[in-house]
Order: structure tokens, then C-alpha cells, then sequence
């Protein structure tokens, strides 16, 4: 007889797993912040950190308390009908009060496909956005667990988490872009430099390669953080898995 997996034991697993993950993308900026100050003057490194940090932050901040409009103005949704969608807002009601969380706003947006997505930038300014086909598609206790795992991603806070981990890769992408330019204008005809030519050639692959790795972690956390919100939405709906 196979092991009953334990929702608690999941969510605990994949909370220390994302976190793990968000440390292995910090490592990943503080070794390409090292081999750039080897390789360039480390006063010129600190202007580079600083305009990548500006760049970075001012980008993701302003997604991060605009998430929600970003979202729904690139699908087109719009409110829920509580006499039209009236399943729905039952649904969204009933896991609000199963997971202790203020009543998000409901979104309808118009696709054949089974797919919703919540956003937002904390449970007081949620939202939950659904598409037609699911409404049509799905029946109650269906509806049900594609609500509970959304209320997940709002109670796990998890538009806060990746939205660090945006942060921390947008630093990596633009640090790495700035410094891989920069030595089309910096001077090549010091000895010195001539001398550090293994350490350059170090310095461009892994400027190239450590947003890679990092957007894949990312992903990884991603990946994480759903695995949780099921685990998350077991506990909401009291459902079998």
C-alpha cells in the first residue's frame, strides 16, 4: 500500500526547497559581482552595482503594486457577474472563509481553455481571474480545487517571493549586460590587463552564462511554489489528492 502524502509535509518540504533555491540566485550575483571587480577597477564595479540595482528595482517595484491591472489588462478581464457567475463567487466565498483570507476581487476572461491565475500584492489586494471555458467546463467540487490552489499562491505569498527572485535575476541580467559592454569601451593595450587575459575570458562566460542558470532556478522556484499551492489547496478544499 503505497504512503499517504502528508499536505503539511509537503508545504514545509517546498518552502525550504524555494528558499534554498532563492539562495543558490543570491550566490550566483555575489560570484559574478567577485569575478567583475577582479576583472575591472573596483570603483568603476561599485557604479556598475549601483545602476543595476536602480535599474532593477525600480523596474520590479513598479510591476510588483501594479501586478494586479498588468494581469488583467493583458488578458482582457473583466469583473465577475455575482448573479451571472454565481457558482463562482460561491467558490471563491467559500474557500476565502476555508483559508482565513479576505475575499479577493473575482476576473472572468474570455478563452475556451481550463486556466486562472491569481496576482496581486497581498492578500488585502488580491485578485482571481478565471476563463470562460473553466466556468463552463468544470463542475463544483472542480471549481473548488482551482480556486483552493489560486487562495494558495495569495496565502504563501508567493507574487512576493518571485517577485524577489525577479529582483535578484534582474540584477544578475542588467550587472552582466553593463559589464559585457563595458569592455567594448575600457582600454586593452595595458600589460597588466594583457597579463589577467584568462581571467577576462573567465569573467565574459560567466556574465553570460550566470543569467541563464539563474532564469533556470527561477523556474525551479516556480515550480516549488505550485507544487506547494496544491498542497496548499488540499488543505483548503479537505480533498483527497
Amino acid at each position: 500500500m503505497a504512503e499517504r502524502l502528508s499536505f503539511e509535509d509537503e508545504i514545509r518540504k517546498n518552502k525550504i526547497k524555494s528558499t534554498l533555491l532563492m539562495g543558490v540566485i543570491f550566490i550566483f550575483f555575489i560570484l559574478l559581482g567577485y569575478v567583475i571587480a577582479l576583472v575591472l577597477d573596483p570603483g568603476y564595479f561599485f557604479v556598475i552595482m549601483v545602476i543595476s540595482i536602480i535599474f532593477s528595482l525600480g523596474y520590479t517595484l513598479i510591476s510588483y503594486y501594479n501586478s494586479d491591472k498588468i494581469a488583467l489588462a493583458s488578458v482582457n478581464a473583466k469583473p465577475a457577474s455575482k448573479t451571472e457567475h454565481r457558482q463562482l463567487y460561491h467558490s471563491v466565498e467559500s474557500m476565502s472563509l476555508a483559508s482565513g483570507l479576505p475575499m479577493p476581487k473575482v476576473y472572468v476572461m474570455q478563452s475556451e481553455q481550463i486556466n486562472a491565475f491569481a496576482s496581486g500584492r497581498n492578500p488585502q489586494h488580491a485578485i482571481i481571474c478565471i476563463t470562460t471555458g473553466a466556468l463552463e467546463k468544470l463542475n463544483k467540487q472542480e471549481l473548488e480545487g482551482v480556486i483552493a490552489h489560486e487562495m494558495s499562491h495569495i496565502a504563501n505569498f508567493d507574487i512576493r517571493f518571485m517577485t524577489l527572485s525577479a529582483i535578484m535575476i534582474g540584477l544578475i541580467s542588467i550587472l552582466a549586460e553593463i559589464f559585457l559592454r563595458s569592455l567594448w569601451y575600457s582600454g586593452s593595450n595595458d600589460s597588466d590587463k594583457k597579463g589577467n587575459a584568462i581571467l577576462l575570458v573567465i569573467g565574459i562566460i560567466f556574465a553570460i552564462l550566470a543569467p541563464i542558470a539563474a532564469r533556470l532556478v527561477s523556474l525551479a522556484i516556480s515550480r516549488k511554489r505550485e507544487f506547494q499551492a496544491d498542497a496548499t489547496g488540499v488543505k483548503f478544499t479537505r480533498y483527497s489528492p
